[in-house]
């Protein structure tokens, strides 16, 4: 079986995008509750919300339950870990699978800031410092 975290997901068209936007920001949703929202920015059909629904279910961005006849939609993971697989398609895809390679890139082409830089080395280190505080637990025998 495949594990769904690792599936690679099909990009978004803008309206896909807000219409993630919004089930990301709100939840579970029903088509008429996410097209009724989305009515000042993206007005569409009732068809063409559940056409977009539908589609980003296949794409495996939603998944469904059924109340009564409601479909009632909910994101099938976290916008932080679409991101995270999305990036690790552009480092796969275009860095050689060298995540420094896109953080160099980004860092020359002046997109992350000195600050942003300590913060990530902060980050990476109090990472370190957990991940060994949590093997020597892992080593103690009670």
């Amino acid at each position: 079986m495949t594990n769904p975290k690792l599936i690679r997901l099909k990009n978004l068209g803008e309206v896909e995008q807000s219409v993630m936007d919004y089930i990301w920001t709100h939840g579970s949703t029903t088509a008429e509750a996410c097209r009724e929202a989305l009515a000042t920015t993206r007005p569409m059909k009732d068809s063409t919300i559940r056409t977009v629904l539908r589609r980003l279910e296949e794409k495996g961005y939603l998944t469904h339950e059924v109340e009564g006849r409601t479909f009632i939609y909910k994101p099938s993971d976290q916008r932080q870990n679409v991101a995270v697989r999305a990036v690790k398609s552009i480092i796969d895809r275009f860095c050689g699978g060298s995540a420094e390679a896109l953080v160099l890139g980004m860092v020359d082409n002046d997109v992350l800031d000195s600050r942003q830089l300590e913060r990530l080395a902060r980050k990476i280190s109090e990472g370190k410092s957990a991940s060994e505080t949590n093997s020597g637990k892992k080593e103690r025998k009670p």
